[in-house]
């Protein structure tokens, strides 16, 4: 082959190119690789840091829990009670070896030992657990971690109530090889606890490494501090290891610390293989490649020669002979092939679709399609101002049918059951199978009574046994039936309501029940809980909590959001979140509301009499948002008072206000005549539109805490919150920021401008009588440049 002709160019171009593009890709391969990688290690070292300090929390939630359970306890409460010394050292051992504890201990309340499992266990394991104390009083249980006898121990104190603090339940939990060997199975991260000697450096105490390798670590951490995070490249077998070292616990005379490591040779081995590979691919494509491009230059070549020849023959003279052009053949090949592969695409997007819509046992429609069915029904009914109806079915005793009989049975007689309902309904209802035993039938245009006599049609037709391998089944049914527009506007509302009948059909017996809104609110449980609610508010069980709000520019306290707490004297403190979403759904949120706004007057009434001007913000519901005489009641109660609607800030909901917005927006702009400020709470979780919060006569939008409390970490969390500043500065309004629980959102925050934050950085919900001992203690962060 001569480098002159056509061929050997084409063969030599291609071979150049293809030995080029594999050198580059092997160099920015190798290249990526390793800094993929080291940036890979680096982030799973970022991400075992949280996830070390989960494994932590989740070990302290389930051994809080159960020492929770032993505080507890009748027969150890009588026996603390009783000072029966015996039995309460007994508990504790049954209890330490039943949770794997490493000490157990009763604490009475002048802080002296009463009962313990190792009566040598002192120093600072106990000391630590003595200075728990108040924070478990406080918060119904403390945890920490203190050294012992050369190992990091996780303590928790727990106060024994009955119902007031008698005692207090401690117990230890050495941090072993099973939580580094969890941590290790998460994370891929090796894990190594340290504690440093008196004396000066580090020993090892549970590693994932060996023995030896983690003495070799503990003897490279030489001049570490055990009190400040930080990362470190180590050698452990002659193999480099990127680590991040964390603090864990430090008192007088030492540090423990957890090493968390990844071997970085370890991790880019796997790709040095596939250096090689490539290498010996390149290799083996380069010779692959130099023979296809031969043949295929030689095929191109050709009718290039053939046409050369005729050229010669036409110089001779020769017209006579056809011109032919080869190549012609492949093209067609191709478009064959291309049709081909088109046809069976199609086949195989029209078998997608009929997978995605309809059921392949009964080959009915199943859920989705008769939700796409409904929503073309209740269209077409909106249009013509007629009614539209569907009924949901589910069989009796079909479980039976499976567990006796088989699946593959059961599965044949929904066969026969769907043919026979379609042959029941006719052609004009679709019928559908929603899943398992659940059927459905859609019935546009039809009124109520022809709905009835549909359902009571099928019902009869379930009255015939069918027959099926010489078996006779007997299947009853209980069939809901909703409809529009009496029971819903939309095809979710419409199937969730003929579900809810159906299962009222199926509980009471009854073959058929038209839905009716009484069967939402039957529940003897929610009845008591109303009637529990109402009590409470007649017996002021309820009470109001207080979270500080601040400046984040200066520090300074602004204000204070009231929170409400019921206090059940049988079940103790009752969070807001187990029963105000009852309380909405009965209309109870109401009679809360007012009672929320009285407790807040008045505490506002005393704070300015003392001198503490705070803005008191207070959450408003969905149901109160619509009440068009809340803005009468609240300027009466402020008159009443004598305090100035500038004192309050009230708060609602995105999703409150988008359930009516015209009702809404009248609300609020009463509301607003009165001089009170108003905030849109939990902002960006709602579905709010733009066009009507530019409407909306607010002064605050408050940033919802899911994406405070994670923004640090999180960089899309982080670009939420400075797009919802940046929106709520342009457009006149407050930004409050909620859930701010480090320093470093404090200061994150307070760099992009936020106006005001709260959280349990800066405080907890506290009693009212507790807040101004707050104010007096609170000390700013110090600001950071």
């Amino acid at each position: 082959m001569h480098f002159q002709t056509l061929e050997s160019r084409i063969v030599s171009l291609f071979l150049a190119l293809i030995l080029v593009g594999q050198g580059i890709s092997f160099v920015v391969l190798r290249h990526g690789i390793t800094t993929n990688e080291e940036a890979a290690i680096h982030d799973q070292l970022e991400l075992g840091v949280p996830l070390f300090n989960r494994l932590l929390e989740q070990k302290a939630q389930t051994v809080t829990g159960n020492a929770r359970a032993l505080s507890k306890d009748y027969g150890f409460r009588q026996a603390i009670a009783s000072n029966d010394q015996e039995t309460i050292e007994s508990v504790l051992v049954n209890t330490q070896d039943r949770i794997e504890a490493a000490l157990a201990l009763f604490i009475g309340l002048d802080g002296q030992i009463r009962a313990t499992t190792n009566k040598k266990a002192q120093g600072n394991l106990v000391q630590s657990i003595l200075r728990l104390l108040s924070d478990a009083e406080r918060n119904d249980g403390a945890v920490d971690i203190s050294i012992f006898e050369n190992r990091p121990y996780q303590i928790l104190v727990v106060p024994v109530r009955a119902p007031i603090t008698i005692g207090y339940i401690a117990m230890a939990f050495p941090l072993d090889r099973q939580l580094a060997k969890e941590m290790r199975d998460l994370s891929l991260l090796d894990v190594s606890f340290m504690v440093s000697r008196p004396q000066g450096g580090w020993s090892a105490d549970e590693s994932t490494l060996s023995r030896e390798n983690a003495v070799g670590v503990a003897s490279q951490m030489a001049g570490i501090d055990g009190a400040v995070a930080q990362s470190l490249v180590l050698q452990v077998n002659h193999s480099d290891y990127s680590s991040r070292i964390l603090p864990l616990a430090k008192n007088e005379h030492q540090s423990a610390v957890v090493v968390l490591q990844r071997s970085i040779d370890e991790a880019i081995a796997p790709y040095r293989k596939l250096q090689l590979s490539l290498i010996i691919i390149t290799g083996v494509v380069t010779g692959i490649a130099f023979l296809f491009t031969f043949f295929a230059a030689r095929r191109i070549a050709g009718p290039l020669r053939d046409l050369t020849e005729v050229a010669n023959r036409l110089g001779d003279g020769d017209y006579q002979s056809p011109v032919e052009i080869k190549g012609d053949g492949e093209i067609r090949k191709l478009s064959i092939a291309f049709e081909s592969m088109r046809d069976g695409i199609a086949r195989r997007e029209r078998e997608i679709r009929r997978l995605a819509y309809w059921d392949p046992l009964t080959d009915l429609p199943n859920r989705a399609q008769f939700t796409v069915l409904l929503i073309a029904a209740i269209a077409n009914s909106a249009q013509n101002n007629s009614t539209c109806f569907m009924l949901m079915m589910d069989l009796d005793r079909f479980k039976n049918v499976n567990d006796i009989l088989g699946h593959h049975f059961g599965d044949e007689l929904l066969i026969q059951l769907a043919r026979r309902l379609t042959n029941t309904v006719g052609d004009k209802y679709p019928v559908a199978r929603l899943g398992g035993d659940e059927f459905a039938v859609l019935m546009p245009d039809v009124s109520e009574a022809t709905a009835k006599e549909i359902a009571t049609r099928i019902l009869v037709a379930l009255e015939l046994p069918m027959t099926l391998e010489d078996q006779n089944v007997d299947l009853g049914a209980g069939i809901g039936i909703a409809g529009y527009p009496m029971h819903g506007l939309e095809a979710e509302a419409l199937m969730s309501r003929a579900e809810v009948a159906m299962y009222s059909a199926k509980i009471s017996g009854n073959d058929a029940v038209m839905y009716d809104p009484v069967l939402d609110k039957a529940s003897e449980e929610n009845l008591s809980l109303l009637s529990e609610l109402r009590r409470a508010l007649e017996r002021n069980e309820f009470e109001m909590h207080v979270q500080p709000k601040l400046s984040l520019g200066t520090g300074e306290f602004i204000g204070f959001e009231a929170l409400v707490r019921w206090l059940h004297p049988e079940k103790g403190m009752i969070y807001p979140d187990s029963f105000i979403p009852f309380s909405e759904e009965t209309g109870f949120i109401r009679a809360l509301t007012r009672w929320m706004l009285e407790q807040a007057a008045l505490l506002c009434r005393d704070l300015t009499a003392r001198g503490i001007h705070a803005k008191i913000s207070v959450n408003i519901s969905t149901r109160d948002l619509l009440d068009q005489n809340l803005p009468t009641l609240f300027s009466a109660l402020l008159t009443s008072h004598g305090i100035s609607a500038s004192s309050f800030c009230l708060e609602i909901t995105e999703s409150s206000i988008m359930d009516d917005p015209k009702r809404a927006l009248a609300t609020l702009e009463k509301l607003h005549a009165t001089g009170v400020e108003l905030s849109i709470d939990d902002f960006g979780t709602g579905y709010s539109s733009l066009a009507y919060l530019k409407r909306l006569p607010v002064d605050e939008l408050k940033i919802d805490k899911s994406f405070v409390m994670s923004m640090e970490s999180d960089a899309d969390d982080a670009k939420i919150v400075r797009s919802t500043i940046d929106l709520g500065h342009n457009m006149g309004l407050r930004v409050v920021a909620e859930g701010i629980e480090t320093e470093g959102a404090w200061q994150l925050l307070k760099k992009m401008g936020c106006d005001q934050g709260q959280g349990y950085f800066m405080s907890r919900p506290i009693a009212v009588n507790q807040l101004e001992d707050w104010i007096a203690n609170w000390i700013p962060p110090n600001p950071i440049d």
